[in-house]
């Protein structure tokens, strides 16, 4: 989110460069893009298919939240979105497209600490948040562009060029993925796969096990490059192609940050658009509906103060509270021992208002949200979601002063 410098805006991020014009729609992107600002300055220079080079911005990420860009793109393509942060920052990108669905998401592939995704990409207006991997303040550069552009970042070196099936990742020597079943092999014993779909098909890649940070990679028949993803849910990596891919046989590398000799779970599944927008909810990254079909329990009316104790793991925990009048809302996550809680907070609309990991020194977390009359949800999760515990909840409202 990106605000100009005031009192209120201490949690905000700060554009560094001469301010580009903001987004209107207050739904872009599911809400992430409301306050995006366009990367080429306005919308009508922030369409990657017709410019003459790549768009960018500098920015600066302060206390938790993170930089929006948008940028459009007329014709279908293939694509680069990338962020490198200034001082060995480490950045993470998500892009999503304007219903708010994530089509590309890094960590570190464009190497040393950077961020870079490659991506076909349709029509329409995209959003591409970055952020700091541990939530330490963070100055960088944001750029997209088409593939013929210049790149920000080097990328991984271990990365494969396009190499018709011939390279790293060859289909013919892979072992065989069946569509729904999960295997599991080291890196050291297994390092590619292959998937053959008889008919086109939606589906979503994962590599798992955090210990081994596994860095997924996808190409298509003739070995061309068509998407990647490194901690995706935790350090977990995913990959979810929702446009239908035409029929043919599919590698898919994995590499890794981690442990060469633990074993990595790698599964090739029919897409599920209902498991990745409850996968949202679970990790907190989207607010659900309050229409009783996802778990958010209802605290009523915040007239004061009020208390909840609850244990936490892997998945988020939601709260919704209501306000009849505009003032200040202080929402707490306190560990009971052992635990790191993350809170995130939304509008009515579903676009975030706030988010904090932790504050004064602590592992604890601390929201302070000036609010209008509406509906606000609060999810808390672990930073670590292989840890549970109980988190003591707080919501405090405070009302303006009444002038003299």
């Amino acid at each position: 989110m990106i605000k100009s410098i005031s009192a209120a805006a201490a949690t905000s991020v700060f554009a560094l460069s001469a301010a580009p014009a903001m987004a209107q729609d207050a739904n872009l992107c599911g809400g992430a893009g409301a306050n995006g600002q366009w990367l080429g300055g306005d919308e009508a220079s922030s369409d990657i298919s017709t410019s003459a080079e790549h768009i960018e911005q500098m920015a600066l990420v302060l206390l938790q939240n993170e930089y929006v860009g948008l940028f459009s793109v007329s014709e279908s393509g293939d694509y680069r979105i990338e962020a490198q942060g200034r001082g060995g920052g480490d950045t993470v990108i998500d892009v999503r497209d304007a219903s708010g669905e994530i089509v590309a998401s890094d960590d570190d592939g464009g190497g040393d600490a950077a961020s870079r995704a490659e991506t076909f990409l349709n029509p329409g207006t995209y959003c591409v948040a970055m952020r700091s991997f541990d939530g330490t303040p963070l100055t960088g550069f944001v750029r997209a562009g088409r593939i013929d552009h210049e790149p920000l970042t080097a990328g991984l070196a271990s990365q494969p060029e396009n190499t018709g099936g011939t390279g790293e990742c060859d289909p013919t020597t892979a072992a065989p993925l069946t569509l729904g079943q999960s295997v599991s092999n080291s890196w050291n014993a297994q390092s590619t796969y292959s998937l053959t779909l008889a008919e086109p098909m939606s589906v979503s890649f994962t590599a798992e096990n955090e210990e081994a940070d596994p860095i997924l990679t996808l190409y298509d028949p003739s070995g061309n490059w068509l998407a990647e993803n490194d901690d995706f849910d935790g350090l977990n990596s995913r990959i979810d192609m929702a446009d239908a891919l035409p029929a043919g046989t599919y590698c898919i590398a994995v590499d890794l940050y981690g442990d060469e000799s633990v074993p990595i779970t790698v599964t090739a599944k029919e897409y599920d658009a209902q498991e990745v927008l409850l996968n949202l909810y679970a990790r907190g990254d989207a607010s659900p509906p309050l229409d009783g079909s996802y778990p958010v329990q209802s605290l009523g009316e915040l007239s004061t103060r009020l208390r909840e104790d609850v244990s936490v793991s892997g998945d988020a925990k939601w709260y919704s509270f209501n306000i009849y009048e505009g003032g200040l809302v202080l929402v707490e996550a306190i560990a009971q021992g052992q635990g790191d809680p993350v809170l995130t907070m939304y509008d009515d609309l579903g676009r975030q208002v706030g988010y904090n990991d932790d504050t004064d020194g602590t592992l604890n977390s601390l929201l302070t949200v000036r609010v209008q009359p509406g509906t606000y949800l609060v999810a808390v999760n672990q930073l670590d979601d292989a840890t549970t515990g109980f988190i003591r909840m707080v919501f405090e409202r405070y009302v303006p002063a009444r002038p003299q």
